[in-house]
Parts: structure tokens; sequence; C-alpha cells
């Protein structure tokens, strides 16, 4: 054989055996690369061709362990169904659907909670928006706010009508109607007043209700008062209750007003008066029997009476030990008794029994001060026989040095009370051992006690 055909035979079998490694070469890396790509871990792979190379990087993957989670959870979950429906013969996928609706219901009370709560702010904060601008902040911000604020002549009149619109309305806001029926006795010179019933309430209290109870007096002497009993959570009470002013002859009676006062009933706080209704008797004819509806106007103080003031004290009574604790706790917004404007206040606790005077005991003086505070305890005996029988007088005194002490008002409490007296009473006499707290507003020290005869 030739040499050169000699030569050009060993290059073409060169080329045989590399094309040979090279395909064996990138077999073995597809391989490679295929284990890579299917196995648990990803690594940096490298694949090298004639013309290119391109490198690939991959992370371990997450996506697995992810699942195996979910599918962990739900298999416990219809384990768990499963197990529920073997021991209560209820197919899982009813298991499921109870599961599901008991959520669903849960869910549903929590939106209709958050709503609730959300309307109530809304409401409040619209009762603060209707106070007012201030206007000592605008003029801090300096002129050039004043200039966007300021409206247009044009405008300024518009909106001064919308305001008398908006007052007018406010005006007419309704705050109820009383029921009332009046009866005069010509023979015995004494008028009965009945408070019937009360409509059309606004609530006063955070649950949207209010616990009413009205007020019974003549004006201008305010002498004789007298209190329906509190009407829990309503805004349309019914009291039918009868009350009798007592020597009253009918040339007085021409010169005098019969005001229903209805009060929002707050145990720790000031009681609240919702409105009240002024009858002049000289414009009735009091000859015939009246009954009648009258709309509740709106008072600013308590009815035009002169306020003495507000006291606190808790009650308790052990009935087996016979044993009554009055805790005389603070005081607030007194009566001015002193040329400074202050007063020297102390409490008087009096036991009195048919108009006499059975135990008495004092607090402490408390000096220059309209809101003394005394948190001071005192004990009496009264037998579980006699507790029915008596009355507690709480009187605030003005102590003066020189001269007498006058007093400032008092409380009258025990079975012939009436209001929020007697109610604090019968709930210290429902619930023996137990303190019983409640704020009472200070009435006239020469108004008539309870059972008194003259």
């Amino acid at each position: 054989m030739a040499p050169g055909l000699e030569r050009v035979l060993v290059k073409r079998q060169a080329g045989t055996q590399a094309d040979e490694d090279e395909y064996l070469d990138e077999e073995q890396r597809s391989t490679t690369l295929g284990t890579h790509i299917f196995g648990k871990h990803l690594h940096k792979v490298r694949i090298t061709t004639p013309s290119t190379t391109t490198e690939l990087e991959e992370e371990e993957s997450t996506a697995e362990p992810t699942k195996s989670i979910v599918s962990k959870s739900v298999d416990i979950g219809m384990n768990a169904a499963n197990v529920i429906g073997d021991k209560t013969g209820i197919p899982p996928w009813g298991v499921v659907a109870i599961f599901i609706l008991i959520a669903l219901i849960i869910l549903g009370i929590c939106g209709f909670c958050i709503r609730r709560c959300f309307r109530k702010r809304r409401s409040k904060d619209g009762k603060k928006g209707m106070k007012g601008v201030d206007l000592k902040s605008v003029q801090l911000l300096g002129s050039a706010y004043k200039e966007k604020v300021q409206p247009d002549m044009e405008e300024l009149t518009d909106n001064a009508e919308e305001q008398e619109d908006e007052g007018s309305k406010q005006s007419e806001q309704k705050l109820g109607k009383l029921q009332y029926k009046l009866e005069y006795d010509f023979n015995s010179n004494s008028l009965a007043v009945s408070v019937i019933k009360a409509e059309e309430l606004p609530a006063l209290d955070m649950g949207g209700t209010s616990d009413p109870y009205v007020k019974v007096y003549l004006l201008p002497d305010k002498k004789k008062k007298f209190e329906t009993k509190v009407h829990r959570k309503t805004l349309n009470p019914e009291f039918n209750e009868t009350f009798v002013f007592k020597n009253l002859p009918y040339a007085e009676a021409m010169n005098k007003t019969l005001v229903f006062a209805i009060f929002d009933f707050d145990r720790f706080s000031k009681h609240d008066q919702i409105g009240e209704v002024k009858v002049p008797l000289c414009q009735i004819d009091l000859a015939q029997t009246i009954e009648e509806w009258r709309e509740l106007q709106s008072v600013e103080g308590e009815g035009g009476q002169e306020k003495l003031g507000d006291i606190c004290f808790s009650l308790r009574y052990v009935p087996t030990a016979g044993k009554l604790t009055v805790v005389i706790l603070e005081a607030k917004n007194l009566k001015k008794m002193d040329v400074g404007g202050l007063s020297d206040p102390y409490v008087k606790i009096a036991i009195m029994q048919n108009g006499k005077r059975l135990k008495k005991k004092k607090t402490s003086i408390k000096k220059c001060t309209l809101n003394p505070y005394y948190n001071e305890s005192f004990s009496f005996e009264v037998p579980f026989e006699q507790i029915q029988k008596v009355n507690l007088v709480v009187t605030v005194v003005d102590y003066d040095r020189i001269g007498t002490s006058e007093p400032i008002g008092k409380v009258v409490l025990g079975y012939n009370a009436s209001g929020t007296e007697l109610r604090h009473w019968s709930d210290m006499l429902a619930s023996p051992r137990r303190p019983i707290a409640q704020w009472h507003t200070l009435k006239d020290p020469e108004e008539e006690m309870p059972g008194d005869k003259k």
C-alpha cells in the first residue's frame, strides 16, 4: 500500500476514534446532568459544548417540604375526621362539614361584634363633632390657613341658614312624653298626683337603654318631694304610682307649679336628668279629673333646684350579728357655705325610729373644701327584727367654730324611703354581708322625713 494512502487511512481512523470519544463524553455528561436534575439536591453543573459553555445554578428545592407539611396537616385532619366519624357514626365528609360550619358561625359572631363596636365609635365621634371648631387652634395656624378656611359672603349666608335649620332640628329633638293624672279633693284639701307611664325616652346608658324614675314636687317651696321606683333598662317605663300632697288649700294650689322631673338612675355617678314637665295649677281646672300626655322639655341643671352636692357611702348588714356598717367614702360639689367660697364639711350618721334618734356618730372635719374625702367606717347594732323599722339619716354639715354648724343637705334611707334611697336600702338587705356603695344627691335638710307626722 502506498504511503500516502496509509496516511489517509490513519487520519480517518483517528477522527473516527475522536468522534466516538466525544460522543461517549457527551453521553456521560448528559447522564450526570439527568442524575443531578432528578435528584433531591441540585448542584452547580457545567455543560460544555464545542461552541458554548452554560452554567446552571440551582438551590435546594423548598416546594417539596411545603407540600409535605400541607399534605401532613391534611392527613392529620382526615385521620381525626375518620376517628370522630367511626365513634359517632357520621361519615368523614360530614364531620368536615360540621367543623367548617362551626368556624363560619364563630367568624360571623366576631364580625357582628366588631361591626357593633365600630357603630358605637362612629356615633360617639358624631356627637363629639357637634361641639364646634376650636377657634384658638385656627388662629394659631396663621393667616394663610384662615384664607383657606374663611368662606365667601354668599357661602356664609347659606351656612348661616343651614345652621339655623340644624339648630331648630336640635331644639325639636324629642325627649319623650309622660302620662299623668291629677285629682283634687276639695273636702280634704289634697291633690292626688298619679304618674302613669312614659314613652320614647332617650337612651343614656351604653347598652342603648335607661334606668328612669320620676321626681314629683311643687314649686316654689319644694318641701315635699316624691319619687317613683327605678325601672331598669327600659325606654317605655310604666310607673302607675300615686302620691298625695296633703294640706293644700285650693287658694294656695293656684300659686304653685307641679313638676315631673325624669332622671336616669346611675349607682356610681350623678343621676342624669332626662327632662321635665311643668304644670302650673292655675292653668288647669282642678274641679275635674285631668289625665293627659305632655312632651318632656329639656332643662338646665336639676330642674332649677339649688344644688346641694352629692355623697357616696356604702352599707353592709350582717343579719346573724345584727350589725349595720356604714362607710362614708366621699362627697363632691357641696354648696358653698363660708364667705371665702368654701366649706368645712363633716358627716353625721343617725339611726332613727318613729322620729326618735336612737344612735348617732360623725366623721372628722375636712377644712376648706367642697369635695371632701373621708373613707371612715361606723358600726351600729341593729337587730334583725328592728332593721325594717328604722331609718338611716346621713347629713352633711358645715362646721362653724364661732356660731352653730349649719346643715348642707341630707339623705334618708330606710323601710319607708322612696326612689334611689329605698333601692339602696333594699339592695343592702338583699345582699347580706356584702357592702353596697352608691352615690346620692343631697336634699334639703329641712325637708320632712318619710313617716313624719305633723
